[in-house]
């Protein structure tokens, strides 16, 4: 397997050579099979923010990068770049009952519907709240789409479907047919219904546009929620009393109460002129109290001081946290590893760091950042992004590592939606010069592009991609690697099985992160800028920031 590697040529820079001329020895695939499985075993309690997982997990990032030779590249000449969020979760059960004309139904929390809030109270108390449908909850103006019509939505809760309109239609319509915009993200659905004051959200979970399982959204909706800290009034505003997931079948069964099919009223919603529909003497009554508190939590920061441009910077990146302790599995296992998400990422940017740190002296300087709260909203990103420690105008790209396979190697590698973004091409030019192939993200429905944590970097102009596993595996092909990634997205994410295991194969990890290697070096060293594509939403931001660095 390391044969394999040091045996492939890597071209960086115009000059082609052997990759066991790498520093210090090129890729370990152990070192990235033992990172995982030191970060996803129990004593490090599923990496959940502010807990004694994270407290392991800092400790062991710092430790590492320490050994390699790097710098502290937090604040104040630390490890560590302090990140002040809220923790907020139920003190206690929720209670919650819904009455229909049928008769009233109680709801369990976590089975049927998950139930939760971000807003600065100490409970949420609401009584017979009415509910109405509003298609997929966007407003789009610069697409001719507004599913709220004008809807007086205070005291109401909104139930609305995941994705976008365009997801189950024959062509592409007003969106971008299969690949998910933002507005197809259930973040988004909660902050428009905040603008809109409704008293709460309820997101219809379907698995397929929703691209992961009830499992998923269980343990995601049961899990201590954060959010960044802020004002009592901007709180209040920017979030509904309560926010949460039901599944599809009480959907089905609310429709049909007030005399409407569920598929056919979806389907009405995939039109523009959809209007909000009052589902006749559905109510809900719902009761919790919440628990909050200010913490703070930490980004993990080495840095390699560049030469002659050390003042410009690239940034290799990965989230450390996962979902801590939850309700225990089949098995009775309550620690949600994190192996695969994201365990394999954070092993990249420190083998990364190891290799950089042994070469010679990078023209940029490199930024190694294991960033927290990626799970939680790509909070620790979006803080960094706020408070760079690099100015953002000077910040040439960022590279983003997710969920790398344990599964062997694969033929291609990819990166997560359609950024339109040189670095695509960039990441499928140094794929070819290893003998390998890019694959443009083959599952754009799910909406990754907007679940990883470049996407707080894109959003403000920096060019930011996130590579991952590619699906065409040397043995069994794209068949084999499609059914791997379905069972794991069906059974294991973010689940207590996603776990490492003595079968762990990190042959196409390390080929991945090679990838990553060269890509990085060629960024670190070059006097090119990566650039946004036209038709990027990204490209006014970006072309602003250069003209300041001019």
């Amino acid at each position: 397997m390391r044969v394999l590697l040091l045996s492939s040529c890597l071209f960086v820079g115009g000059l082609a050579h052997a990759a066991n001329d790498l520093p210090g020895g090129g890729i370990d695939p152990q070192a990235l099979s033992r990172h995982v499985r030191v970060l996803a075993s129990d004593e490090f309690e599923g990496r959940a923010p502010a807990t004694e997982g994270e407290e392991r997990t800092v400790q062991y990032l710092i430790e590492q990068f320490r050994s390699y030779g790097l710098q502290p590249g937090g604040v104040d000449g630390t490890w560590v770049q302090p990140v002040p969020l809220v923790r907020a979760q139920l003190a206690g059960p929720a209670v919650a009952t819904l009455s229909l004309k049928g008769g009233t139904r109680r709801l369990v929390n976590g089975e049927d519907v998950t139930l939760q809030s971000l807003q600065p109270r100490d409970s949420v108390q609401l009584k017979d709240a009415p509910l109405v449908f509003v298609g997929y909850g966007i407003d789009a103006p610069e697409r001719n789409w507004d599913d709220y019509k004008g809807t007086d939505l205070r005291g109401k809760i909104a139930v609305m479907l995941i994705n976008d309109a365009d997801f189950e239609t024959d062509a592409p319509g007003a969106f971008d047919g299969k690949a998910v915009t933002y507005y197809g993200r259930w973040t988004y659905k909660f902050e428009e219904a905040a603008r809109r004051g409704a008293a709460g959200v309820l997101i219809v979970h379907e698995t397929a546009p929703a691209a992961y399982g009830w499992a998923t959204v269980k343990s995601s909706g049961t899990s201590p929620l954060f959010d960044i800290q802020r004002s009592n009034d901007d709180a209040m505003a920017q979030h509904t009393p309560l926010r949460g997931w039901m599944q599809r079948s009480l959907a089905e069964a609310i429709f049909a109460d007030a005399g409407l099919d569920f598929d056919a009223e979806k389907r009405k919603a995939q039109k523009a002129d959809f209007k909000p529909v009052v589902l006749d003497n559905a109510t809900l009554s719902a009761a919790f109290k919440l628990k909050r508190e200010a913490v703070v939590t930490r980004n993990v920061v080495a840095k390699l001081h560049g030469g002659e441009h050390g003042d410009e910077a690239v940034i290799f990146s990965a989230h450390w946290d996962a979902f801590g302790i939850g309700q225990p599995d089949a098995k009775g296992d309550r620690v949600r590893h994190g192996a695969i998400d994201n365990a394999t990422g954070v092993a990249t940017v420190l083998e990364l760091g190891r290799v950089f740190a042994a070469g010679p002296q990078p023209q940029r300087t490199l930024y190694f950042v294991a960033l927290t709260a990626e799970e939680k909203g790509l909070l620790g990103a979006s803080y960094y992004a706020t408070h760079p420690l690099a100015p953002l105008e000077k910040t040439a790209a960022v590279l983003n590592i997710e969920m790398f396979s344990p599964d062997g190697a694969t033929r291609d590698i990819a990166s997560w939606g359609k950024g339109r973004v040189s670095l695509e091409g960039d990441l499928e030019r140094v794929a070819k010069a290893r003998g390998r192939t890019y694959s443009p993200d083959p599952n754009l429905e799910a909406g990754f592009f907007y679940r990883a944590d470049h996407f707080a970097f894109a959003r403000l102009g920096v060019p930011a991609i996130t590579v991952g596993p590619g699906l065409d595996k040397r043995e069994g092909g794209v068949e084999a690697g499609r059914a791997l990634r379905e069972k794991y997205f069906a059974d294991c994410y973010h689940q207590a099985c996603d776990a490492w295991t003595p079968t762990w194969d990190p042959a196409g990890h390390a080929a991945d992160t090679l990838l990553v290697y060269d890509l990085g070096a060629e960024l670190a060293n070059s006097r090119t800028w990566p650039t946004w594509e036209e038709g990027s939403e990204f490209r006014k931001a970006r072309e602003a920031s250069d003209a300041a660095r001019r």
